[in-house]
């Protein structure tokens, strides 16, 4: 009797055990580039999907059937968030038997994630109808700390107003600086936060708008270096053009104005009789 119970248990380990290798043949994980995002931002993260099963995982292709998404969760009361948006997560991608591949994604393209609070979030991956799961990952929606702003108006598009916002947070223990904007007036709109790097309190940061429609951001990044942000500003767009550093923010905005000039024509002598000039 005795021999017969051992061996149904070990019947029954070895099926667990098959049953729970199965469960992991195919992992999925999510890790964030930080755990505090201020408002407005993409919310970057990369998916670590890993296939240790026989078969070929297909995602994003016309002939695909495996899906890939990533879930977010209110962390206080596990409200999961409505989806915005029809665009997928993830590039598209192949993974063969033994392969694995980590995917770009930015949930704040899917999700309503300016709310500030703590949100949980899991990828998951479909394959030949089984749902591979990967753990909760958490990360905060901070406001961040106003620093400077400035306010934009547009002659072709009367009642518009952006308003500019310079905000500031540590991000891997070191203080970052941020751009924040939003329209207000005859349209209502926020455009993404944009995190212009490391930002030092040797000097307090200038915030630019032009006339032709350049936002310029100069900010100290280290104790010998400035970082210049240059952005394009138009009624219906807001795009970063480049980042620059320069050793001096004053010599940068000279330069600036240099080229505006030259851009202009520059300022053409007027025509006058001689005796005029006494």
């Amino acid at each position: 009797m005795n021999a017969i119970r051992n061996f149904s248990f070990l019947i029954f380990n070895f099926a667990f055990f098959f049953a729970f290798a199965e469960t992991v043949e195919i992992s999925v994980d999510l890790k964030f580039d930080s755990i505090d995002y201020v408002s407005g931002e993409r919310v970057r993260a990369v998916v670590d999907v890993a296939n240790m099963s026989p078969d070929t995982i297909s995602v994003g292709y016309p002939s695909s059937k495996d899906t890939l998404f990533v879930e977010v969760f209110s962390s206080g009361s596990m409200e999961q968030l409505e989806k915005i948006g029809k665009g997928r997560f993830v590039s598209r991608f192949s993974l063969e038997s033994n392969e694995g591949q980590k995917l770009e994604t930015y949930l704040g393209d899917h999700y309503p994630l300016r709310t500030i609070g703590k949100y949980l979030a899991k990828p998951v991956l479909v394959h030949g109808g089984m749902r591979y799961e990967g753990q909760l990952r958490a990360f905060t929606v901070v406001p961040g700390m106003k620093v400077g702003s400035a306010l934009q108006m547009f002659k072709n598009a009367e009642g518009l107003r952006r308003e500019f916002t310079l905000l500031s947070w540590s991000r891997r223990n070191t203080e970052h600086l941020f751009l924040a904007a939003q329209d207000e007036g005859s349209v209502s709109r926020k455009w993404t936060t944009t995190d212009l790097g490391p930002f030092m309190r040797l000097r307090k940061p200038t915030l630019s708008v032009l006339g032709t429609g350049e936002v310029i951001v100069i900010h100290s990044c280290d104790r010998d270096r400035f970082r210049r942000s240059e952005f394009w500003s138009l009624p219906d767009a807001l795009e970063l053009n480049k980042h620059e550093f320069v050793r001096d923010p004053e010599t940068a905005g000279s330069e600036r104005v240099k080229e505006l000039y030259k851009e202009s024509g520059g300022v053409q002598p007027v025509a006058r009789p001689w005796w005029k000039f006494w």
